[in-house]
């Protein structure tokens, strides 16, 4: 049962997140990496843009939390179908979340994926929700993408009650958000995952392997 859902955009620092909240006892926690891991999960998305998912546990059946695209584009409903859920918003500068979401996962959307490689499934679905769903087909407008970004995470600031809320910029580190959930602060260092000049080969490495790895393990 979900107990964390993650309300932030991708590239706010989601891959990090989602390694903390695994070592912190919320794990498994999904990722888009889950998706590019295990292609035929895009089914249930392509499903939930169509209206058509009302029980979230055969989707997220078998998670403790969630963080990134494509559950954030779905906090609204995650938030009512798991009540008893704390909300993580995770928040960046506007103009570098812009420029980290630009050099990486658009620019990767843009290219032709090669055979096999898990983009080829994912694509269309991937397309309809970001960048023509959340971004209206206009991402390279600058202004246009980073107005989205603020008003997606003033919505959320605003519907989800501020006990429940945690606004979170991931260099801050363990203390506040394990202030949040109310867990010790781990001894290791807070995770650092998925900087923009590797993501690419750790999307290559998921997509081959089948599988996410663990920063732990």
């Amino acid at each position: 049962m979900v107990q964390i859902i993650g309300a932030g955009f991708g590239r706010t620092g989601t891959a990090s997140l989602k390694a903390a909240l695994e070592r912190l006892g919320y794990g498994p926690c999904y990722h888009m990496f889950e998706v590019i891991a295990q292609p035929d999960r895009v089914q249930h998305w392509a499903r939930a843009l169509d209206g058509e998912i009302s029980d979230w546990e055969a989707v997220l059946g078998g998670f403790e939390s969630t963080v990134d695209w494509p559950g954030c584009t779905f906090w609204r409903e995650l938030v009512d179908f798991y009540p008893d859920a704390k909300v993580l918003l995770t928040v960046r500068d506007p103009e570098k979340w812009y420029d980290s979401v630009h050099s990486t996962i658009y620019r990767f959307a843009q290219e032709e994926p090669e055979d096999g490689h898990s983009f080829v499934k994912l694509r269309p679905t991937i397309e309809r929700m970001i960048w023509d769903g959340t971004f209206g087909g206009r991402f390279d407008e600058r202004a246009h993408a980073i107005e989205v970004f603020e008003e997606h995470n003033a919505a959320v600031q605003a519907a989800v009650p501020a006990d429940r809320l945690l606004t979170y910029r991931v260099g801050e580190g363990w203390q506040r958000l394990c202030d949040f959930l109310g867990v010790p602060v781990p001894e290791e260092d807070f995770p650092h995952v998925n900087d923009s000049g590797s993501i690419r080969e750790l999307v290559d490495r998921i997509s081959r392997d089948g599988e996410v790895p663990s920063p732990f393990d």
